[in-house]
This record gives structure tokens, C-alpha cells and sequence, in this order.
């Protein structure tokens, strides 16, 4: 399992000029190999009187489903460098399906490893990009007395609050990354001589996109 790796949250739509070529690239978060597949599908119907569409797709915590195609263009020119982008950007679980419409001026092997690198790259730049954290959900229960020193040590760490609950004691809901657990665990229980009382909740991967606590728990198996 991996601790964090970084995906694609929402896709986009990017698009360069090259000698009147035009390289469209659409990017988009995939799952399985099945949801590649059926985008590609998507993209050659919307995109049908293109002259190419080749496309990359790596999916898997391993990349297990990592394949790519140059679809008629010259071998090693299209593919290859779309799937070169997404390994040195260290993207998992996406799929670019890059379309070109031939401007009559030929690019030369060169010019198109260029031109569908830069397009995907284009792509990348349109759409959001989220770094998961394998994390743990913790149930925090304190007296008012404690509350100050959990949110001293969250803030500290800065482990987002996902929620709390005031009434006659206080409940929190932490999310802390998985490595880190123990010593969260340690520091909670020493700051508060002991009062708190901590339990795990779920263990998920998370994500922080503007301030925002992003959830994915579909994932742990």
C-alpha cells in the first residue's frame, strides 16, 4: 500500500498548436482499466474525424493496468512520451487520450514526441491534482480541560479536525496519517495526563485541496 501518491481529482482539457497540427488533450480519473477504456471509446466517438487519438493510461497502486498507444502515428512518437509524462509527474490511477487533427505539415519523429508531451502536459495543467495520504480516522474524547491541548497538538501536526461533538465531554474526530498514528496516540495521551480516551475509527486515504478535507475511504481493502 502506498503512503501517499498524488492523482488526478477533477480532469481537464488542454491544447497546443504545432505547424497547424492541433494536439487536444483530455485527461481523466480512472479506477479500473474498464473506466480507461470506455474514455477512450468516448474520446474516438467525440473525436472521430481526428486523424489520431493515442492515449496512456496507469492505474493501480503498483500500475498494474499501464498501457499506451500510438495509434497510427509513427511507432514510439505518441504513446510512449504521453506515458513518459505521467511516470515523471508520479501519477496514479489517470488516463490522456490526445487527439490530433493534422495541420499538412509533418512534425518528423522529434516534433512529435514533442507536440504529444507538451499536449499532455497541457492536459495536466487544466486539471487538479490531489496527493492521497494513507490516514486513520481517531476518535478523541476529552473533558473541557483537555480540548485545548488535543487542538494545540493538532494544530501542531497539522492533523485537520473532520468534525466534534460539545456536550458534557468533547469528541473529536481526527484524521492523522497512518505512520504517524503512534506518536499522535503518544502526544494526546501525555498532553492530557491520561483523560483522553482515543479509538480508532476507519483507515482511508485523505486529501487536502484548498483547505478542504477530502475523504476517500473506498479504497483501504
Amino acid at each position: 500500500m502506498l503512503e501517499r501518491y498524488k492523482t488526478i481529482y477533477t480532469g481537464g482539457e488542454g491544447e497546443i498548436i504545432e505547424k497547424k497540427s492541433r494536439f487536444i488533450a483530455t485527461v481523466r480519473p480512472v479506477k479500473t482499466e474498464e473506466e480507461a477504456l470506455a474514455f477512450i471509446e468516448e474520446m474516438r466517438k467525440k473525436y472521430w474525424d481526428a486523424r489520431h487519438n493515442c492515449y496512456v493510461y496507469s492505474i493501480g497502486k503498483n500500475r498494474e493496468f499501464t498501457r499506451c498507444s500510438d495509434d497510427g502515428e509513427p511507432s514510439g512518437t505518441a504513446g510512449r512520451p504521453m506515458l513518459d509524462v505521467i511516470l515523471g509527474t508520479d501519477l496514479y490511477d489517470v488516463a490522456v487520450v490526445v487527439t490530433r487533427y493534422f495541420g499538412g505539415i509533418l512534425l518528423g519523429t522529434g516534433g512529435l514526441v514533442r507536440a504529444y508531451s507538451g499536449a499532455v502536459q497541457a492536459g495536466l495543467a487544466e486539471s487538479t491534482i490531489i496527493e492521497k495520504i494513507h490516514g486513520v480516522s481517531l476518535e478523541v474524547t476529552t473533558d473541557y480541560m483537555g480540548i485545548g491541548k488535543i487542538q494545540y497538538i493538532a494544530g501542531e501536526r497539522r492533523l485537520p479536525i473532520l468534525d466534534s461533538e460539545y456536550t458534557d465531554k468533547v469528541v473529536l474526530h481526527l484524521m492523522v496519517p497512518a505512520h504517524q498514528e503512534e506518536s499522535v496516540r503518544k502526544a494526546i495521551t501525555e498532553g492530557t495526563n491520561g483523560r483522553a480516551k482515543l479509538s480508532r475509527e476507519r483507515e482511508l486515504y485523505f486529501a487536502d485541496l484548498d483547505g478542504e478535507v477530502l475523504v476517500f475511504d473506498d479504497e483501504i481493502q
